[in-house]
């Protein structure tokens, strides 16, 4: 074994992504390598790869040709959903030393008894049907807050997507499994932890356990002060998780992040979702009946093959009438292997970027109305290390960014604040109380 080198790592993606990346660093320096900067001149860099859309791809080029300008000769390993998906694309590019796929990433320390560079890139990977184990993952020591993968893969095929052909299908740990690893977070000093996965509303497969008893349990994880749910279909965010997490529960915050993907009902079906636009009106609606001050983020798609003018404009004026308070636009990206290039004509790239300037201008008006809601609330904020100008920022239960002057003591504690007026960065300045 290879030891005492230097290894950075550059993840793209997803929160998934994050908490995989920083479970592999940890068996690097486990097995002696020294965890650096990307800009450290390391011997090794390992690049978590997404594949979502074209511009993933396309940063995934730039950070390897970045690499080898920091140390032209550094060994190059390839990971995540792009390796899986392209492995033999991704060995072509010059520079790559070692691809893998989904089964063996986690393995990655085996394949290091060499890291001299390699005329051609060794790859390994199997058919995305054989990877069936879960493995488990949380990110440390880049945060003030966890992400704790709690679910992999996805059953649901959605005409857009190529994730269950780079992650396989759905699969967990049982929730026993899953509280070991939440008090091993428990025992750090971070203070919050974001439930992450591909589908995590789908936990319980294979196991008779569902999502509900799962965060009824990590509700009671002493050591841990919040719990905050990411990106949940609509169709399994039910009443009574809603309820529990807005009205009973003692650690879970108000907020949720519910992909709606787009506001028409033709388009929903070609998309192949799993729900109509009035289920996601519905949870929206009782969501604010519980809490008004809920936070709900939205992924909106723009620019799927056949969406005329008329159904955008349909789409976007149901968005403006959600209570939500932020929007993620994705600009359609054709992908291989996946059904939606066949259902309709192709929408010009000039179009999809007009409609995604007009939902980014809607989302910039709906997180101002949400903070402005906000002004004159008393919060609980987490700050975080960062400094930026003699300035600190943080979070509040509610998603609310704030920022103050900087002091080292309120690092990664939790702070009563008054939220006072929206800087002209639409960021919350605060009191500290």
């Amino acid at each position: 074994m290879i030891q005492y080198k230097k290894v950075a790592f550059y993840t793209l993606g997803c929160k998934l992504n994050f908490s995989e990346t920083s479970t592999i660093s940890r068996l690097f320096e486990e097995s002696g390598f020294a965890k650096v900067e990307f800009e450290d001149t390391p011997d090794i860099f390992v690049v978590n790869t997404c594949s979502v859309t074209e511009n993933a791809d396309k940063k995934f080029k730039q950070i390897v040709r970045k690499a080898l300008q920091i140390n032209p000769a550094a060994f190059i390993a390839v990971i995540g959903c792009f390796a899986q998906l392209k492995p033999v694309q991704i060995s072509e590019i010059p520079g790559v030393d070692l691809v893998l796929g989904a089964n063996e990433k986690f393995d990655i320390i085996s394949y290091l008894d060499s890291i001299e560079k390699k005329e051609q890139a060794e790859i390994s990977f199997k058919n995305i049907k054989e990877t069936k184990d879960f493995i488990p993952s949380f990110s440390y020591g880049d945060r003030t807050r966890s992400f704790l993968k709690i679910q992999d893969g996805c059953d649901y095929f959605c005409t857009f997507c190529t994730i269950p052909l780079a992650r396989g299908k759905s699969r967990n740990a049982s929730i026993a499994e899953t509280l070991v690893e939440a008090k091993k977070i428990a025992a750090t000093e971070i203070k919050e932890v974001v439930l992450t996965g591909v589908n995590i509303g789908d936990f319980g497969q294979g196991e008779g356990e569902n999502f509900f008893e799962l965060i009824q349990e990590l509700d009671k994880v002493e050591g841990i002060d919040r719990f905050r749910i990411s990106s949940i279909e609509p169709n399994l965010l039910s009443n009574e998780i809603i309820d529990f997490s807005l009205d009973k529960a003692a650690k879970f915050v108000p907020h949720f992040h519910i992909p709606l993907q787009v506001g028409n009902d033709r388009i929903l079906k070609a998309m192949r979702r799993k729900y109509e636009r009035s289920l996601f009106a519905e949870r929206v609606a009782h969501i604010k009946s519980l809490r008004p001050d809920c936070c709900i983020g939205v992924d909106v798609i723009v620019g799927f093959p056949g969406e005329t003018d008329e159904e955008f404009m349909d789409s976007l004026n149901f968005i403006k009438e959600l209570d939500i308070s932020y929007l993620h636009v994705f600009t359609y990206s054709e992908r291989a292997n996946t059904g939606a290039p066949k259902l309709g004509e192709s929408v010009p790239m000039a179009t999809r970027k007009e409609r995604s300037k007009m939902l980014h201008i809607l989302s910039d008006k709906k997180k101002r109305q949400f903070y402005e809601e906000n002004v004159g609330s008393e919060r609980t904020v987490l700050f975080e290390s960062e400094e930026d100008n003699g300035m600190m920022y943080g979070f509040s239960e509610n998603y609310v960014k704030v920022k103050t002057q900087f002091d080292a003591n309120l690092i990664n504690a939790f702070h009563k604040v008054r939220l006072t007026e929206i800087d002209r960065d639409g960021i919350m300045k605060v009191e500290l109380l």
